[in-house]
């Protein structure tokens, strides 16, 4: 199998090409007009290596509320999902900045890490399994299948439903965004929750007869100290954006606090759920309501840990020694299909940093290691059904 290493260095200089021309293409999640260039070029590079691999080149097209996704599957029903995203956060004129550059080893651009080096490492995986001696292409590759949606940085409001009956019936679900410290794969996501706390009270003049009111904005301020408190150990409870009130000489009659909630576990978010609802106004004749939710459950380790080792068995053979695992707090799709109780290993794109910020970087040292280590993981699972599975 160090033949996929070999031939993940002789990609080397393709993938860098192919990363600089994704990244160039600006894609802001919220402008569809923008994603949907942004898929057209993503189909182009990523079809181009398909196709020089025999295998279709085209992916399905699929447009939800304006924002396109796409998939590539390569024959059966889907055993192994890879799984991507093209959108980013970064705004247009961001290049102008942070221009797509690689110099000194180190590629850098909006979105480099997150994650465009493992979208065009997914796409080179998939293409040296196709392009091995004596199997055919499609045989090689038979039940992958790659999805790259357009929304995964505003939280997949249009792709959840389309990824989850994805990965429903997989195998396995592997996720290609950015590695942890050191190029650690992901085996843990907390989950995230989101809502929003309102207090109702009653409006009055301040000047003249302020007494009348019922203070929304003081109601509130006794609320945020109990919202904090409901974080426990591991489990953070963050109020954080809010609004008080209409105008300056008014008791404020509303006010309003946006809590986000993260737990590594499902038992932890109900738990918070529960408590979250559960609050009593402080003030008499005050109010409040509640909305919102769970947002995405937690990627588990109990539903990585089986990944995990099986990379971690077939890493040496990708020239990569003391692969690790790491835990962490942002969310991904992975959280998603992992909610399914779909085994899911997360972070298998590149290895770098400064993912959302100024200094995103990729190491270019390691792309053809983890091209290599995510060829062996897929050829691996297509040759170990779930139920064989060691």
């Amino acid at each position: 199998m160090t033949a996929l290493l070999d031939d993940a260095r002789a990609r080397l200089t393709t993938m860098l090409d192919d990363a600089l021309r994704l990244i160039e293409c600006e894609s802001p999640s919220h402008d569809h007009a923008a994603i949907e260039r942004s898929a057209d070029v993503t189909a182009e590079v990523l079809g181009a290596t398909f196709e020089a691999a025999g295998l279709p080149p085209e992916p399905e097209r699929i447009v939800i509320d304006g924002v396109t996704h796409l998939r590539w599957r390569f024959g059966g029903p889907t055993r192994v999902l890879l799984l991507g995203h093209h959108d980013t956060v970064w705004p247009h004129g961001t290049l102008e900045t942070h221009p797509a550059r690689l110099a000194d080893g180190v590629l850098t651009g909006p979105g480099c890490f997150d994650m465009a080096i493992g979208l065009v490492q997914a796409a080179h995986a998939v293409a040296a399994l196709a392009s091995r001696h004596g199997v055919p292409p499609a045989d090689a590759v038979a039940g992958v299948t790659l999805l790259v949606t357009g929304d995964e940085e505003v939280g997949s409001l249009t792709s959840r439903a389309l990824l989850e009956d994805e990965a429903r019936d997989a195998d396995a679900v592997l996720v290609l965004e950015a590695s942890g410290p050191g190029g650690a794969l992901k085996t843990e996501r907390k989950g995230v929750s989101l809502y929003t706390l309102t207090a109702h009270g009653r409006a009055a003049h301040a000047g003249l007869d302020p007494e009348r009111g019922i203070n929304a904005g003081i109601e509130l301020a006794h609320q945020l100290p109990a919202i904090a408190a409901l974080g426990d150990g591991a489990t953070t409870v963050t109020p954080t954006r809010g609004s008080i009130g209409t105008t300056v000489n008014t008791v404020p009659a509303r006010a309003s606090v946006d809590v986000d909630v993260r737990a590594r576990t499902a038992a932890e978010q109900r738990r918070v759920d529960e408590q979250i609802r559960a609050l009593a106004p402080a003030l008499q004749g005050a109010t409040l309501s509640i909305d919102g939710g769970v947002n995405r459950p937690p990627l588990e380790l109990a539903l990585a840990e089986d990944l995990f080792a099986r990379a971690l068995r077939l890493a040496p053979a990708a020239g990569i020694d003391a692969l690790q695992q790491c835990s962490v707090g942002g969310a991904s799709d992975g959280n998603l299909t992992a909610g399914l109780g779909v085994p899911t290993l997360d972070g298998l794109g590149g290895v770098g940093g400064g993912a959302h910020a100024d200094d995103e970087h990729v190491d270019v040292a390691h792309v053809p290691h983890r091209t290599a280590l995510l060829a062996l993981m897929i050829a691996d699972l297509v040759s170990h059904p779930r139920e064989a599975q060691p």
